[in-house]
This record gives structure tokens, sequence and C-alpha cells, in this order.
């Protein structure tokens, strides 16, 4: 009877205490975890297969104790990151508490082989915890070894983006930085990098630089950028996801951005490719009544490709282009606001925007602008001209001007083949214009912007200095539009 007593009274103990322990756990899907940092940015040079250690710090902010069902990191085996939850390994942790306004800490390590090719340069994930319901991430970034690095020192608060210089500390005191990047390894840069006042940035062939998100290039007033890629090892500008799905991924990264030089900025051969812009070439906005430029952008036998928003956006400069591609832009290929003198020869601005409806042309131009205070700037266009080019896409309008109320926008279009339903007049002569459903490239469905045998672009232009085309062909006495010389 005594037995049976005490056998009663340890289940009553046993339940009770369950009882009180399952009322204590909070259940409310509004309850949320506190981490030590929402960004877990893992900055570490490794040396062959390298690893390092880094710790986060999870917070139990409410009045009772939380089951946390899942912390996992979300590619899970196939992650190169592996964290350890308080002292137990592995990347899936399941039913993990948290008294009332206590912590846990989570151990992070990565391993990233720098010779394998196809590893990003910049590796990302996410630890997902899940909470009553309730998901939160901490996401993961880590750099490898096999790049140089540019990080942001600079953090402003006045609507600036976060940024580095060239001179590494950002320091107004340095004399100005005159720098070489050679073809030894990549380039990744986070956040902005500025190349500033009197600063000169040269690029030799083959260079690879690799943008992270929202990330780009700042050349400053004053500073001077200088791309010299070649047919055989073009620059190449893109972002640090470089598995095979990214490839084609628009607006991975900002934009590089071009403010009047010391002297000419000049691209030969360079491939800029998924950005939000690829190139905004503009007098310093903070000076709002500057007049155009006094120097040039020069770009010669570049590739534009893929930009989210527009390839080319220009304020109040000066651009002169050869053997230039700008290709699928998610609004325009070449958009003219405000004054400038354009000159683009043997161009082929194609659009054929795969990623949604498009119903802006690719070439843009009007001679007015909002300026940084609100106000509306009107500056001539003193040329926009293009010569035996080609301008087309999927949309029945490629090529359009915002007629000026006061000012002039003074173009022209020669030898060129160009889709539109702008009624072009003045100085045009010899252009092919809306050729209907006759093939225009090769195949634009794989960037392949040759052109066909059959092109309506092939032997209606006139010579010019372009002697050679984008693949170092001859052209002949009477060259083809475009970029590309029928072989």
């Amino acid at each position: 009877m005594i037995k049976y007593i005490s056998t009663i009274s340890l289940l009553i103990i046993i339940l009770t205490t369950f009882s009180c322990r399952k009322d204590d756990i909070i259940t409310d899907s509004s309850a949320r975890l506190s981490f030590s940092t929402d960004t877990l940015i893992v900055d570490t040079v490794f040396a062959t297969i390298g690893s390092t250690t880094r710790r986060i710090t999870v917070y139990n902010r409410n009045d009772k104790t939380v089951n946390i069902s899942t912390i996992a990191v979300a590619k899970g085996s196939s992650s190169q990151f592996r964290i350890n939850v308080d002292g137990v390994a592995g990347n899936t942790h399941s039913n993990v508490e948290i008294e009332a306004n206590d912590s846990l800490f989570i151990f992070i390590e990565v391993t990233i082989d720098p010779n394998n090719v196809l590893s990003p340069f910049v590796v990302e994930d996410d630890i997902v915890f899940v909470t009553n319901g309730n998901q939160q991430n901490v996401h993961l970034a880590a750099w490898g070894q096999n790049a140089h690095y540019f990080t942001p020192k600079v953090f402003p608060t006045n609507g600036l983006p976060k940024y580095s210089c060239l001179d590494g500390d950002c320091n107004g005191s340095i004399p100005p930085i005159n720098q070489t990047w050679i073809n030894d390894k990549p380039y990744v840069i986070y956040g902005y990098l500025v190349i500033d006042s009197a600063d000169v940035l040269n690029i030799n062939p083959g260079v690879k630089i690799h943008l992270y998100n929202n990330s780009g290039i700042w050349v400053y007033k004053g500073g001077n950028l200088n791309v010299n890629g070649t047919k055989t090892d073009p620059v190449t500008f893109q972002g640090t996801r470089l598995d095979f799905s990214f490839k084609d991924v628009p607006g991975q990264w900002d934009r590089i951005w071009i403010n009047e030089g010391s002297v000419n900025n000049v691209f030969n051969y360079a491939v800029i490719k998924n950005a939000y812009v690829g190139i905004q070439a503009e007098t310093l906005p903070f000076e709002p009544n500057t007049a155009i430029s006094s120097n040039k952008l020069i770009l010669n036998n570049c590739e534009i490709h893929n930009a989210s928003a527009v390839g080319i956006l220009a304020t109040n400069f000066i651009i002169e282009s050869e053997n230039t591609l700008i290709t699928n832009c998610g609004q325009y290929n070449l958009l003219v606001t405000g004054g400038g003198k354009y000159i683009f020869s043997h161009a082929t601005i194609a659009n054929y925007w795969p990623d949604g409806v498009r119903q802006t042309p690719a070439v843009f131009a009007q001679n007015y602008y909002q300026d940084i205070n609100g106000a509306i700037q009107v500056r001539n266009i003193d040329s926009l001209n293009f010569l035996n080019s080609i301008i087309y896409g999927n949309v029945d309008n490629e090529f359009d001007i915002a007629q000026p109320p006061v000012g002039f926008i003074n173009y022209a279009i020669n030898y060129c083949v160009i889709k539109t339903s702008y009624g072009i007049t003045g100085n045009v002569s010899n252009n092919i214009i809306n050729p209907g459903n006759t093939s225009i490239f090769a195949d634009y469905t794989t960037h392949n912007y040759h052109l066909t045998s059959g092109s309506p672009a092939i032997n209606i232009g006139i010579a010019s200095s372009v002697i050679l085309d984008h693949d170092e062909n001859p052209r002949n006495g009477f060259p083809d539009a475009g970029a590309y010389e029928y072989q």
C-alpha cells in the first residue's frame, strides 16, 4: 500500500513538473529572437584550403523560455558554412531551448577552395531560425583569398554609398594614387570603390572585377580610369555570383559612375554585364549649374549586357564610341538626359529584354533633367550622332526623342539600320528604317549579334576611320552596319 501511494505521488510530481514547464515556454507566434548581428561577414585570407571560426549570439529577450524548433543552414550539407550550436556540431538542430533573458552561442566555420574556379568569390548562405512558426534569418557572407579585396572604410550618413579608396584608407592627406591592376587574381569590390580627384587607376588586359550586391566604382571629379583590355584578354566587370544560373541575371551590382575626369576616361575591350546601370557618365551632380564635361568617355570595342535598368546613362557629357555593343537592358540601352556630345560609330544597340515586358525604347534622348535640388535643368544636346550602326529590338519603337519645349537636340543618323516609329527628320541619310521581319542577327537568343547572311546591315555603311570590326576583322569598302563585319 505504501509502495502504491509512493508511485502515485511520484507520478503526480512528474506531471506537475512537466505541466508547469510547458506553461513556462512561450507559444506565441509573435515571439522573436535577437541577434548580435543580422549579417556575418567573414573577410579572411586563406592559404590554400582554409577555414576561420566566427561567432554570433542568439538572445531570448522574452520573459519565458523559447523553444526554437529549427536552427539550420539554408543550403544544408551542400553549404560551405558549418555551424556549432552551444557545443553541438551540425548544420541542422531541432528543439533548442533558450531560457528567459538568456542566450546561446553559434560558432560558424567556412571553408573555401580558392583553386576551384567554379566557386564564387563571395560565398553566401543563411542560418534559418524557426520559432513557433516564425522564421528569422542571419545572413552569412565570406570571401576567399584568391582575389584582391576592397571593403568599405567610410560609411556616410548623407545618402552616399559606403566606400573604400584606392589608397586603402581614404586619407585625404595621402598624395594622389597612380595604381595599376595586373591580371594575377580577380578584384572583389564590396560597397563602392572611389577613384578620387587626381587618382589614376589603370587596368591591365584580362583583369576580372567582381562587384558585390549594390556595389560599384565611382570615378570622382578629377579622377581617371583607363581600362586596357584586348580582343583576346578583355577586362570584365560583373557580379560576385559565378555559378552558371547567375551568368545572365541582371542587377547583381550597381554601376560604374563616372564624373568629369582630369583627362579622358578610356575603356578598351571592356565587358560590363549584369549591373543595374552599366555606366553612368555625368558631371558632378552636386554642382547643378555645371556646363558639359570638357573631357570625354571613350569606348572602344566594349560590351554592355543585361543591365536591369540602363546600359549607358549620360548627362552633360561627351562620349565617343566605336564597335560597341549595348544589349538587353530592362529600360534603355542608351539614355541621354541634359546636354552633351555623343558619337556612336559601328554600334550594335539591340534590346530583346527577356525578363518581363519592356515599353521603353532602346535609345531615348531628352535635353533636360532634374538636378540634386529638384530643379529642372535644360541643356542643349549639341550632337547625338549614329554612323554605320544598328538600333533594333523587340518593341515597335527602339529610337525616340522627347521634343524639347525649349532648346534643341541636334541628332544625326546615317547609314544605319533602325527600328522606330519616331518620325526621324533632318540630318539623316541612307538608312534602312523598319526592315520588317528580316533577320538581323545570327541568334540574339544566345547573345550572338554577328550578322546573318541576309542581314540588311550588310554593305550599307560608308567608309570611316573604323577599319576593323569588334573581332578585329577588316572592314571592306562598303562596311556593314553594327559592331561586326559579316564573314
